[in-house]
């Protein structure tokens, strides 16, 4: 996963609720989010427009990735209904 030895899990959170843009809850002092979709695609954006089904970043069902941007700036919606986010935090 690629994460240092001295990194510390600050939280963790799980979306359910994806049919319009969703952003992160996150935690104080959280630098870089693990962040992996469940069951159908999804699409993020973190240039300070929503992503829509069709368009923004794809990421696959059971991908993962790590974000180390603005994290109250990207935002995720899912391709087809159902889709669900697993993320994890670190400093």
């Amino acid at each position: 996963m690629g994460l240092k030895a001295t990194t510390n899990c600050l939280g963790y959170q799980q979306i359910t609720s994806l049919s319009s843009a969703a952003g992160l809850t996150v935690p104080q002092g959280a630098t870089l989010a693990v962040i992996t979709p469940l069951t159908q695609a999804i699409r993020w954006r973190d240039d300070g427009t929503n992503p829509t089904a069709s368009v923004g970043m794809p990421l696959a069902a059971g991908a993962y990735f790590s974000y180390d941007g603005d994290l109250k700036s990207i935002k995720f919606i899912e391709q087809t209904a159902s889709a669900e986010l697993n993320i994890s935090y670190y400093a």
